[in-house]
């Protein structure tokens, strides 16, 4: 029996109204930390025109395959294994890359190798289109967010919301330039880069 996440399924409507305008014309696209597969089955058959190559670490394969093996498509392509503090990374190109819900379980280094990862495998031209809760100007941006901050740092101390300025900061050294930032329920966004 395959695993379901409530958070996916409230956000995957919401996630859908903004990219489906930003992968307008897109045709290749890599989902970085594809968790369950949960929302890459939803996305890639809601936007048929993209192959939606789904990634994760080893141990989320066999989640991801379930998810696809359900409601399979020809588009929908089963994952690559990607960890982005290791060699090798992809050697396709895409013209999209997606990750949601990934930042913040990273360590500052993994984040760092992370857009190293997507500005090698985007093609010039391409969008990068980043989920998640973010904090700016070094605050919360509520308590929510504060207390599942928190939360993580208990988990793990190299956990945590990221500012949404280092974050940029770090796509400019990448030659991702930021497009848009783009309000979502539940104190989330989806920042759009473009790369260079």
């Amino acid at each position: 029996m395959k695993s379901y996440s409530e958070a996916c399924e409230r956000n995957k409507k919401p996630i859908l109204s903004v990219i489906r305008r930003l992968l307008e014309g897109k045709e290749r696209l890599l989902e970085i930390g594809s968790g369950n597969g949960q929302h890459a089955v939803y996305f890639s058959h809601e936007l048929p025109h993209i192959y939606w190559q789904t990634s994760d670490r080893e141990e989320n394969h066999a989640e991801i395959n379930r998810w696809i093996d359900d409601a399979p498509s020809k588009r929908l392509l089963k994952p690559l294994l990607l960890d982005v503090t290791l060699d090798p990374w992809p050697s396709d190109r895409f013209d999209a890359v997606f990750s949601a819900n990934t930042t913040h379980i990273m360590s500052w280094e993994a984040v760092n190798d992370c857009f190293q990862c997507v500005a090698n495998v985007l093609q010039k031209g391409g969008v990068f289109l980043l989920y998640g809760p973010f904090n700016y100007q070094g605050s919360f941006t509520s308590e929510s967010n504060k207390s599942f901050d928190q939360h993580l740092k208990n988990l793990d101390s190299q956990m945590g919301i990221r500012d949404f300025e280092a974050i940029n900061e770090l796509a400019k050294s990448c030659g991702l330039v930021f497009q848009q930032d783009n309000k979502m329920p539940s104190n989330n966004r989806l920042l759009h880069f473009t790369k260079d």
